[in-house]
């Protein structure tokens, strides 16, 4: 399988990832997160893992469990390390506790490297065995809450390495060594893969969505970091502009996300019942929907306030679709402004541009032209494959053997 991304990114490319693979043939290798559906981490698990086991890896996937109160307070976790505000009792700390020691009573963790997937389970440190342990986190830790940062701290400085998505998410209080690793699409997967147009008529139209009329999407959880209630002020605004205008705010559930149901009805609220706009909680496996949709649109928005990377906005990229994207966290690394889409910091400035977008045709089409060769060469699942190749060599101390 792995021979067929040779036409988006070269025999050089491929026979560097067969290279690192073979010095890491002898190791055992696992990864960690907190749900097998929803979210980017799970689904770059689902391609990463395979394509390890056919370069000869023994790569293994786990997913820690717990019940809705674990998740409760991981979910405020989440919020408080990326906004840096949030009231916390003490006794969510002993929940979390709690649950890493039944998670490490549960999961086999004698692996020689160990990738733990953002902060749910990276207490599991604490019952290492052997081997080298490297967090992975996925979101954006540049201004954390102090009580919740500091608690974490003391288990992350455990680990033999941090990997970040961007720079900017590095912490200049923990010792450890700390890699920038973009998190990445498959071009392969059934939600990049190249659909006919029967399909996505059939399945945009099947939501009641009009293909004649022009379409704004967003495909996100319905989060607050998200800013659904942006998204929706933006598209009013510029629909005063545009008024066939649609939007479709595509989102759907988490199993470590409890506070997604709340949200969704908060935009529920918002929206008022107004025709044009169309907000689709679908299953997590529902990928080729989110395929025809983001073929569908005819511009896409990612209007997060917070945002550790947003593969939604390579996905949108990727099918040459311009993206109006928050100005913050990973998003600034694939939204080249004014040339693969643009950034905004207010629903005032998403609505300028969606308009501007929106009345020019040319100026989409060679953001888009831009969007996917910018992808190609950067976001694609192979060169992070490679990345974290790489980032074993070296802190396994095997890169200069």
């Amino acid at each position: 399988m792995i021979e067929r991304y040779v036409e988006f990114i070269g025999e050089h490319e491929l026979n560097a990832i067969f290279k690192y693979a073979e010095r890491l043939k002898d190791l055992s290798i696992l990864h960690v997160n907190s749900t097998a559906a929803g979210g980017g981490v799970a689904e770059i698990l689902h391609r990463m893992v395979p394509l390890m086991r056919e370069l000869g890896l023994n790569a293994d996937w786990k997913v820690i469990r717990g019940e809705p109160e674990f998740f409760t307070v991981t979910k405020s976790f989440h919020n408080a390390l990326q906004t840096g505000v949030g009231e916390i009792p003490d006794e969510y700390f002993k929940t979390y506790e709690k649950w890493q020691e039944i998670n490490a009573s549960e999961i086999p963790l004698d692996y020689d490297v160990v990738f733990i997937h953002d902060p749910q389970p990276a207490g599991l440190i604490k019952y290492r065995k052997k081997g080298t342990w490297i967090w992975r986190c996925h979101i954006d830790i540049s201004n954390p809450h102090p009580k919740v940062w500091g608690f974490l701290r003391r288990y992350i400085s455990q680990y033999n390495g941090m990997i970040v998505s961007i720079p900017e998410f590095a912490r200049d209080d923990l010792d450890i060594p700390q890699i920038a690793i973009p998190p990445s699409i498959d071009p392969l997967s059934p939600k990049n893969i190249p659909l006919p147009q029967t399909t996505i008529d059939r399945i945009v139209e099947k939501f009641g969505v009009d293909r004649d009329r022009p379409l704004v999407l967003q495909v996100s959880r319905f989060d607050r970091a998200k800013d659904p209630i942006g998204v929706i002020e933006a598209f009013r605004l510029a629909k005063r502009h545009v008024p066939d205008a649609q939007l479709v705010y595509l989102g759907s559930p988490a199993t470590d996300d409890p506070e997604g149901e709340v949200v969704y009805q908060e935009t529920v609220r918002a929206a008022g019942g107004e025709k044009d706009i169309h907000l689709l909680m679908l299953p997590p496996n529902s990928h080729i929907e989110v395929n025809a949709f983001q073929r569908a649109a005819t511009v896409v928005m990612q209007k997060s306030i917070r945002e550790g990377f947003g593969l939604t906005v390579s996905e949108a990229l990727w099918k040459k679709k311009p993206v109006i994207g928050g100005n913050t966290g990973g998003i600034r690394i694939q939204v080249i402004n004014g040339v693969t889409g643009f950034l905004v910091d207010t629903p005032k400035a998403a609505a300028h541009y969606l308009v501007y977008l929106l009345k020019n045709k040319k100026v989409r089409e060679e953001m888009g032209e831009a969007g996917r060769d910018h992808v190609r060469r950067n976001f694609l699942i192979t060169q992070q494959l490679r990345r974290y190749l790489m980032a074993i060599l070296y802190l396994t101390k095997r890169h200069a053997a």
